[in-house]
């Protein structure tokens, strides 16, 4: 299913909820979320979610290829987007200074932060094969799911 429709979209929420419905658990709900996000979104290549620890991005459930562990704030698109609090929505990867190339085969990326309790707790990164494969509807939908992370 590509969902690039509203529908499909308005799907993918509904999977979302019941996915994580009554678990309180992040790890359980970010790796299932990724899951969910990774298989479902035609061109995506990493679906995943970096914490906030000590001053840096860490690498949490995902899926995709093998990828950073470690990212500093403010660096790449992920440290970016936990730097401002800010989704980033990259169409061309290869243009934006700074970028951290974990997969070669990612050429757009959208990363929006995750809260928790109103704080910046992590961010949720996907990556595609497509360049500027991400809108303004993947970030409002993608954003309602991001969160569910601690709702």
């Amino acid at each position: 299913m590509a969902a690039t429709t509203k529908e499909n979209y308005e799907l993918l929420v509904q999977q979302a909820q019941a996915l994580i419905a009554n678990e309180s658990d992040w790890i359980a709900n970010t790796a299932n979320l990724s899951a969910l996000l990774f298989n479902s979104l035609s061109d995506v290549n990493f679906a995943g979610v970096y914490r906030l620890e000590n001053g840096e991005l860490i690498l949490g459930p995902f899926q995709g290829m093998p990828a950073c562990v470690h990212i500093p704030v403010g660096k790449g698109v992920c440290g970016v987007a936990a730097k401002t609090q800010i989704t980033q929505i990259v169409p061309n990867v290869h243009e934006f200074a700074g970028h951290i190339a974990c997969d070669s085969a990612s050429n757009s990326e959208i990363v929006i932060p995750i809260f928790k309790n109103r704080k910046l707790w992590g961010v949720f990164d996907f990556d595609s094969t497509k360049l500027d494969d991400f809108d303004d509807m993947d970030k409002k939908y993608l954003t309602r799911i991001t969160k569910m992370v601690f709702a």
